[in-house]
């Protein structure tokens, strides 16, 4: 299946290469198309401005034109002056046109319409000149008038003074009228103004006239010369317009011809690009459906292996479920006599036996503890792979769990000439927060191998911080070492590093893979550097976070932290255990704390009434109120009585997490067993306003040597009095044979709910001396389907090492 997943994602990876090669291909294609158009677009462009400049010249042209009709016809200065002007703007406009066309064709024919342009100024020239001539006869003209208007003041009278039209007369009437005209003439007086004879006035007149008449005559005979000249340059001007029409049509159909030839072009490559275009999309259409029915095909096969796995991996389930089962079904029920033949090994021990039996005893001894632990290390192997192990963040001091851990062991191989040697960094002075449970777990297993495994010499533990991250425990001994082809082997289930081992010195195989699984979850490493022959260091590096809310307060002891808040408190305590209400209550009176004490959360609720209160400390599983309903009774109190003061929880419960304790409205939560010391830390925590850290159970599993209780941290309750101690281990007593004889009851009547009522209510007091195994046994009777277990061997069970424990208990009393 592993090489079908291989395969698989080979195809994929094939399928977008193709499609990542085709795209690039169409890409490049697509833009050298994109190079030629853009090209096609700047000469058609180009193309465009040259018809425009074109036909801004045959505009320039019509006007010139205009302008030379105008100043021919006029003869007038402006508009000759203006012609020119416009002349020459015309010629810019074709020096502009010239640096842009691409011919050199193109550029001789605007050549040529330069040339014409100034013939045709040249030409316009001439016949102004031609007009200016013909002013000459105009001026030959006028002065006949005016001789004729002197013959007429001269009394010199016409045909015209008698009739207006004389030529329509007829020939006969016109020479008789003119007979009558020159008897008149003849017979004018003279004028006695006139310095001159009517006769010589008569000469002179007619002699101009006719020496006028003579100009006259040859005026017109040169008129008809310059008309003809006239006729020739108009002709001429003519002839000029319209070759200069013509060639600027000529450069005019040059330039459309190119721009039809680059839109044909540019048609063309928009034709090419569609076909690239489709041709790409039906080569990615292919290439996808291919690669589509390839990889379906894959994914149907994969579909039809998950569906194995998964019916494989159902079925590993349930058998890694059956085998959980089965290890904590024959771990309890291994630990259940093991406990009984341990007990009744010390006592037997502690009795009148000879040597012979003190031989038999101690190997009974022996054997039920190398039992017990591997019963251990099979339960907390299995709680690590169900993932089941829980991990606490507390306040600890790192030299005192490596000191307590080390000289324990110390203390069992104490017929051992071995050095114990223990460096610890200064700076560890300050508490650390972590894990102290299982840290004592992972030094009790690295530490009792180096004394296991070395018989001389010395075990040297060294403490130091790396860096601000991480912190590293070194464990060095000079005992056998191990074969480097063998070191990886210590960190496998059910292996050991060689075969002798296990024959000479014992052992599950465990111990060491479970501290390499610990540590990886708590986010450090575990290392080994062995030199067979020489000794072993195991190397431990872990996350550092110095409890910095803490400052520099004393390692031993609660009494000596630094308060920030001194001030007494009053404190409601609910707890339906009289015992652990004693203790609890007695811990907050050592510190002059008020408190007052309810086994029944009704009537605590009476007092809050009329007693004002700092604190509420209560337990959560509780007969008729649990904690969760007390605090929503305490809630709904006015405002005046309930202020929102702190309220503790004090559970044994381990199916919810902190999340679900404040949802309901608790500040924070202990788990129970806990410590006086993790009480008043915890309270002080929320007077200083400090962020308060989950505390959880200091519930501890016994490994090697099981003990059947510590009155440690009883002790620290009480404060170390002896007296106290005593009374409440009485009160324990009494309590407990009260309780067990009503849940014999409860067993012989089935009545689960009582069961559990009852097992719930003293387990807290047995987990706190450390009883654990008897703790153990009330955790079954407390789970929700009773019906998994015997209850009848259960409780027979749990009465006799009650019997065994209360037998140990009095003698402390």
């Amino acid at each position: 299946m592993e090489t079908k997943r291989s395969y698989t994602a080979i195809k994929v990876l094939f399928s977008y290469v193709a499609l990542l090669a085709l795209v690039v291909t169409v890409g490049w294609f697509l833009y050298s198309e994109n190079v030629v158009y853009n090209k096609l677009e700047d000469k058609i462009a180009l193309e465009k401005i040259k018809i425009l400049r074109v036909s801004r010249l045959y505009s320039n042209v019509y006007k010139t034109e205009s302008l030379a009709r105008q100043t021919i016809q006029n003869n007038s200065e402006k508009d000759f002056k203006n012609y020119l002007i416009e002349t020459d703007s015309l010629r810019k406009r074709i020096d502009t046109l010239k640096q842009i066309v691409t011919t050199e064709y193109q550029k001789k024919l605007l050549d040529s319409v330069t040339y014409f342009l100034a013939e045709k100024t040249e030409n316009i020239k001439q016949l102004r000149e031609i007009k200016n001539k013909a002013d000459d006869e105009t001026s030959v003209n006028n002065a006949i008038d005016e001789i004729t208007k002197m013959e007429f003041n001269l009394r010199k009278l016409e045909l015209q003074d008698f009739t207006k039209n004389p030529n329509q007369l007829g020939s006969y009437q016109r020479s008789v009228l003119q007979r009558y005209v020159d008897y008149l003439n003849s017979n004018i007086p003279d004028d006695s103004t006139n310095t001159l004879s009517k006769k010589a006035s008569d000469s002179i007149l007619a002699n101009s006239k006719k020496l006028l008449s003579s100009v006259k005559i040859k005026a017109e005979k040169k008129k008809e010369s310059l008309n003809f000249e006239e006729n020739k340059l108009l002709q001429n001007e003519i002839a000029i317009s319209d070759q200069l029409r013509k060639i600027l049509r000529i450069i005019e159909r040059e330039i459309i011809i190119n721009s039809i030839k680059n839109n044909s072009l540019k048609e063309k490559s928009l034709k090419r690009v569609n076909e690239i275009v489709t041709a790409s999309a039906v080569i990615g259409l292919l290439l996808t459906v291919f690669f589509s029915i390839l990889i379906v095909s894959d994914y149907s096969k994969s579909q039809l292996y998950k569906k194995q796995l998964e019916i494989a991996n159902f079925k590993t389930k349930n058998l890694l479920k059956s085998r959980e089962q089965l290890i904590s079904t024959v771990s309890h029920d291994l630990k259940t006599p093991l406990s009984t033949i341990v007990g009744y090994s010390e006592l037997l021990g502690n009795s009148d036996v000879n040597t012979k039996q003190s031989y038999f005893v101690k190997n009974i001894k022996n054997s039920s503890e190398y039992i017990t632990q591997l019963v251990q290390d099979l339960l907390d192997f299995s709680q690590i792979e169900a993932g089941k192990i829980s991990i606490e963040k507390v306040p600890f001091s790192l030299p005192e769990i490596i000191e307590d851990v080390a000289r324990n062991i110390q203390t069992v191989y104490k017929q051992k000439d071995i050095d114990l040697i223990i460096n610890v960094d200064d700076q560890f002075q300050q508490r650390i927060v972590g894990d102290p449970f299982r840290l004592k777990q992972i030094l009790t297993n690295i530490i009792g191998n180096a004394y296991k495994f070395t018989e001389e010499g010395h075990i040297r533990i060294a403490a130091y911080a790396n860096d601000d991250q991480f912190f590293t425990i070194s464990i060095q001994d000079t005992g056998i070492g191990i074969e480097k082809a063998n070191q990886k082997l210590v960190f496998e289930e059910f292996a050991q590093a060689n075969e002798g081992i296990e024959k000479k010195y014992g052992g599950t195989g465990l111990g060491l893979s479970i501290c390499q699984k610990i540590i990886s979850i708590l986010g450090g490493s575990l290392s080994l550097e062995s030199i067979f022959g020489k000794g072993s260091t195991f190397i431990i590096q872990l996350p550092l976070l110095f409890d910095s809310s803490q400052g520099n307060m004393p390692l031993n002891g609660i009494k000596g932290r630094p308060s920030k808040n001194t001030k007494k408190q009053t404190f409601i305590v609910v707890d339906d255990d009289i015992n652990l209400l004693n203790l609890t209550s007695g811990v907050l009176k050592q510190e002059q704390h008020q408190v007052f004490s309810f086994t029944n959360p009704t009537k605590a609720l009476e007092t809050i009434k009329s007693t004002p209160f700092d604190f509420v400390i209560t337990d959560i599983q509780m007969p008729e109120i649990d904690g969760f309903l007390f605090l929503e009774k305490l809630r709904e109190l006015p405002e005046t009585i309930f202020k929102n003061q702190p309220v503790i929880a004090l559970t044994g419960r381990t199916d919810l997490d902190l999340s679900a304790y404040k949802n309901a409205g608790f500040t924070t939560v202990i788990k129970k067993p806990y410590s006086p010391k993790i009480l008043l830390e915890t309270i002080q925590h929320i007077l200083d306003h400090e962020e308060v850290l989950v505390t959880e159970s200091t519930e501890t599993v016994s490994k090697g040597n099981p003990q059947l209780y510590s009155l440690e941290t009883l002790k620290d309750f009480l404060g170390q009095d002896e007296s106290a101690l005593k009374e409440v281990l009485k009160s324990f007593i009494d309590t407990t044979i009260e309780n067990i004889e009503v849940l014999k009851t409860a067993v012989k009547e089935q009545n689960h709910d009582e069961i559990k009522s009852i097992a719930h209510r003293i387990a807290p007091m047995f987990k706190q001396i450390q009883s654990n195994e008897i703790g153990e046994l009330l955790k079954d009777l407390e789970k929700e389907d009773l019906n998994t277990i015997d209850l009848k061997t259960t409780f027979s069970d749990l009465e006799g090492k009650i019997k065994i424990l209360f037998k140990e208990l009095k003698q402390e009393i």
